[in-house]
């Protein structure tokens, strides 16, 4: 079982856990960031062609992303939209998704419901064996550790 994990934001961090191999197989940062000049319907899009890319090359057979709690406001807005991309993208692609809220992963990361950023990357790193590009990929590197464990694979 392949599981593409997503913490979507303008930074986007993603992983790919892959059963077979019983690790995480890739991960990184993707940037949506407006350029000068742009809507956000125009970064939406980028998202969305990226987002069929990578489930083209990946082949997953469950999306994972993290539920986060808003607050209103721009970044609402922005989360709302790639989270409402993703859900379209499983459904054109068949596929499932799985939600875990923010505190859970944290407490499931690092027995700590509130852990900071530095907890989760310090989380990222000892799972991945090097240092994450940086918060957005350790975020998805321990929701498709999540996601595997809650669905398909014994270890953590």
């Amino acid at each position: 079982m392949k599981i593409l994990a997503l913490d979507t934001a303008t930074k986007t961090g993603w992983a790919i856990f892959d059963s077979a191999a019983g690790k995480i197989i890739e991960s990184g940062v993707q940037d949506f960031a407006k350029r000068r000049g742009e809507s956000n319907g125009l970064m939406f899009l980028r998202f969305r062609k990226w987002l069929s890319q990578i489930i083209d090359t990946a082949r997953p057979d469950l999306i994972a992303y993290e539920r986060a709690h808003h607050r209103g406001g721009a970044a609402t807005e922005i989360c709302v939209n790639l989270t409402g991309r993703v859900q379209e993208a499983a459904a054109n692609n068949g596929l499932e998704c799985a939600t875990v809220p923010t505190m859970t992963l944290k407490k499931w990361s690092t027995g700590r419901g509130n852990a900071g950023k530095p907890e989760m990357i310090a989380a990222a790193r000892k799972l991945i064996g090097r240092e994450p590009i940086d918060d957005n990929e350790a975020d998805a590197v321990m929701i498709a550790a999540w996601a595997a464990c809650e669905y398909c694979w014994e270890g953590k």
